[in-house]
């Protein structure tokens, strides 16, 4: 699991640069498997929308990509520079991840339902909502997740509410 610079002060252009070594230096030769929360889903959507050209090499792309619990348009937060307003570029998320999926929590401050319905539709990607989840981290309940373990093994599998909770 990569670890991103100051993340209680997140800069983009750092983060990006930091996504892209970790990406080059990903192993290949097997599925390789994104799950990006809040901010790094918003990261990983600037990435996608960056990646053409010279940039789209083969090493920055994965096989596919679960976008959990992203900040939703009206989202603002003082520490956090340069993530917003988020691409909705459903061209680079093909280009990024052969298969893109994002799931949100009922009653996320980040997020409303709402604003990831308008975002999956955007992106033209599927939409998961987990009734009561919240931001769909460890204070809503979500450290461990069966439902996401089973997803990384197989893409077709539906993300449920959390039964285990942290």
């Amino acid at each position: 699991m990569p670890q991103f610079a100051e993340p209680d002060h997140p800069d983009l252009d750092v983060w990006l640069a930091e996504l892209t070594h970790h990406l080059q230096a990903a192993p290949d030769g097997r599925e390789r498997v994104v799950l990006a929360h809040s901010c790094g889903a918003s990261l990983w959507l600037h990435h996608a929308a960056r990646l053409t050209g010279e940039h789209a090499e083969v090493a920055l792309r994965v096989d596919r990509v679960l976008l959990v619990a992203p900040p939703g348009p009206g989202w603002h937060e003082p520490d956090v520079r340069g993530f917003v307003p988020t691409p909705l570029d459903p061209a680079g998320v093909r280009r990024a991840g052969a298969w893109t999926q994002l799931v949100v929590g009922d009653g996320d401050e980040c997020c409303t339902v709402d604003e990831a319905m308008d975002m999956a539709g955007a992106l033209r990607i599927d939409l998961d909502v987990i009734p009561g989840g919240g931001h769909l981290n460890t204070a809503a309940g979500y450290g461990p997740w069966p439902a996401v373990l089973s997803w990384i093994s197989d893409r077709h599998a539906r993300l449920v509410a959390n039964t285990v909770r942290s």
